[in-house]
């Protein structure tokens, strides 16, 4: 079987890359200029995907796989630069969600013939799990935020807001939307102060081929920070990237991470 995988940035393409190889899968690596961070056997700009499709073709590859980050800001530095692939895409979308994007492109691209399997049994042993996944327990007044805000991060997420909120003595203190995760805690920081809460969650129904949450040591680092003392994560359903350097991390920052 062979894969194209489009790669954005952080650590979860090359965590695919490296378990799909160990499985003898052939995988054909397309970087996006500017943004992947795994080196790719091609590179394609920004908002080109006619050129990506066309590559594809002539390598006989129908599968897909899109991992890793595409900051949704990129969409508006990069709107003139778009080819006619992406002008149809976004035509045909309801709205300009990153999720509404991604399922449209994906639809697109089904009619054409291609196919985006599901990465997960690839990647399921980095799903978190449910209980204390840290060597440190959250406080009493900590769980009791995760536990408050949990519903509300779950609810913004399904409206393709963001994936992630602050929250502090069960207010929430700032709401992820197109900035991305480490600048919302910093907001959060700015605004709260000292003992915040992170809550990162999935959509309800999420689509594991489409934006799945991650997080891992730079959202430890971005928490200790703020001198937060927890991070929250729906178990099953987030991807926590190198989990040892996360267990070590917390244990030396004094945050607690909790799989809800």
């Amino acid at each position: 079987m062979s894969v194209c995988l489009v790669a954005g940035s952080g650590e979860l393409p090359r965590v695919f890359l490296k378990k799909a190889r160990e499985r003898g899968v052939e995988v054909f690596v397309a970087g996006v200029r500017g943004v992947t961070e795994l080196p790719a056997e091609e590179y394609f700009p920004l908002g080109k995907v006619g050129r990506l499709l066309k590559s594809l073709e002539r390598k006989g590859i129908k599968k897909l796989v899109l991992l890793g980050k595409f900051e949704h800001s990129l969409l508006f530095s990069h709107f003139l630069t778009l080819d006619e692939v992406a002008l149809k895409v976004l035509q045909k979308a309801k709205d300009r969600k990153a999720h509404t994007l991604i399922r449209t492109l994906m639809e697109e691209l089904e009619a054409l013939g291609f196919e985006f399997p599901d990465p997960r049994p690839f990647l399921e042993e980095l799903l978190a799990p449910a209980g204390c996944i840290s060597p440190i327990e959250p406080s009493r007044e900590a769980l009791e935020d995760g536990l408050w805000g949990f519903p509300i991060a779950r609810e913004i997420a399904t409206l393709d807001v963001g994936q992630t909120i602050v929250v502090k003595d069960k207010t929430v203190v700032s709401v992820e939307a197109m900035e991305g995760t480490q600048k919302t805690i910093e907001r959060a920081g700015e605004i709260a102060g000292k003992g915040c809460r992170v809550i990162k969650t999935a959509r309800k129904g999420q689509d594991f081929r489409i934006d799945v949450p991650t997080v891992g040591p730079k959202t430890l680092e971005a928490i200790r920070k703020i001198r937060g003392d927890a991070l929250f994560v729906e178990a099953g359903k987030v991807y926590l990237l190198e989990r040892e350097k996360m267990e070590r991390l917390a244990q030396k920052y004094g945050i607690a991470i909790y799989g809800l």
